[in-house]
C-alpha cells in the first residue's frame, strides 16, 4: 500500500464530511417528526420541539396505531403491497425471460415497444377512462394492475438473465426440460439477489403510492395508508376523524401529534424490510444493470 499524501487525506475528509452533512440534512425532517410524535402535547403546540422530544410519551403512537381508520388503511396497504409485489415480480420475471433471448425473431422490435412506454404514456385522463371501462374504479385492483410491470425493473431482470451461462439452459433442454421448467427450476433460483432487489423496488412503490388511490378510490374503507396519511397531513380536522376520542385524549392530543405519529407509523413497516434485503440490494442492482 503506497503512502497517502496530505491531498489524499484532505480529499477523504471533504468527501466524508460532505456525506455526513447530506445524511444529517436528509434525516433532519424525519428526526423532527419523530420528536413531535413522542413529545407532550403542550410542547408541540407551543413550538418547542426541535430535534429532541420534550416530555417523552408514547400515548399518541398507541392512540394512532390502535384507531380503526389506521388499522383499516394499514390492512389495505399491506394487501396491495404483498399481492402487488408478488404478481409484479412473477409477471416481470416471466416477461424478462424471453426478452433475454436475443436470437428470437423480432425481439429487438418488442424491446423498442417496451422502452417506448418508459418515455410516453396516455396521461391521467386516458388512464382513468381505461380503468373505468374495465370496471375497476373503486376497487383495490385499480391500485395493483396499472403498476404491475415496471419497464426499468424488467430491463434489470432481463440483463441478469443474460448474464447466466447459456450452458445451464442447454443442459436442461437436453434433459427434456420445457420453457417454464427452465425458468422456475433454474433461472429463478439463481436470481435471488436481483429478485430481492426488484421486490424491494416494487414493495416501496406500492406502499408509497397515493396518487392512483386518490384518482381511482372513493370508498373510505378502501383508502390505503398513504392516502389516509395525506388526508391527515393536509386537513387538521381529519387528524382525529373517525377515531374514538375520549375526553382525556382530547386534552392530551393535538393535530400535530397525531400527524407526526401517523407519519412514523406509516414509515416504519417499509423501513423494516431494508435490513433483510440490504445484503442482496447492491449486488442485485450491479449485476442486473452492468452484465449483459
Amino acid at each position: 500500500m503506497k503512502n497517502r499524501t496530505i491531498s489524499d487525506i484532505s480529499l477523504d475528509v471533504i468527501i466524508y464530511g460532505t456525506l455526513l452533512l447530506l445524511t444529517f440534512v436528509t434525516l433532519l425532517p424525519f428526526v423532527n417528526v419523530l420528536s413531535k410524535a413522542v413529545s407532550e402535547e403542550w410542547a408541540v403546540v407551543s413550538g418547542k420541539v426541535g430535534l429532541f422530544p420534550v416530555g417523552f410519551q408514547l400515548d399518541t403512537m398507541k392512540f394512532v396505531i390502535t384507531s380503526n381508520p389506521f388499522i383499516r388503511s394499514f390492512s389495505v396497504s399491506v394487501f396491495i403491497t404483498v399481492v402487488g409485489t408478488a404478481l409484479s415480480l412473477l409477471i416481470t420475471a416471466i416477461t424478462a425471460y424471453p426478452l433475454s433471448k436475443r436470437h428470437l425473431p423480432g425481439i429487438g422490435f418488442v424491446m423498442i415497444l417496451f422502452v417506448f412506454t418508459m418515455l410516453f404514456n396516455g396521461g391521467i385522463i386516458p388512464n382513468y377512462m381505461l380503468i373505468r371501462n374495465l370496471g375497476l374504479l373503486d376497487s383495490l385492483w385499480s391500485l395493483i394492475l396499472p403498476s404491475l410491470v415496471s419497464v426499468f425493473n424488467l430491463l434489470v431482470i432481463k440483463s441478469y438473465f443474460e448474464s447466466l451461462p447459456e450452458s445451464l439452459e442447454e443442459s436442461a433442454r437436453m434433459d427434456g426440460a420445457r420453457t417454464f421448467t427452465v425458468l422456475f427450476r433454474i433461472f429463478l433460483p439463481l436470481s435471488g439477489p436481483v429478485l430481492a432487489t426488484i421486490a424491494l423496488f416494487y414493495a416501496v412503490s406500492y406502499w408509497n403510492d397515493f396518487f392512483n388511490a386518490m384518482v381511482y378510490i372513493n370508498s373510505p374503507s378502501l383508502k390505503p395508508l398513504q392516502l389516509y396519511l395525506r388526508d391527515i397531513v393536509l386537513n387538521a380536522a381529519s387528524a382525529t376523524a373517525g377515531m374514538e376520542v375520549s375526553q382525556d385524549d382530547m386534552m392530551n392530543l393535538s393535530p400535530d401529534n397525531v400527524r407526526s405519529a401517523t407519519v412514523i407509523a406509516s414509515t416504519i413497516p417499509i423501513l423494516l424490510l431494508y435490513p433483510y434485503l440490504q445484503k442482496h440490494f447492491i449486488k442485485g442492482v450491479l449485476i442486473g444493470s452492468v452484465k449483459g
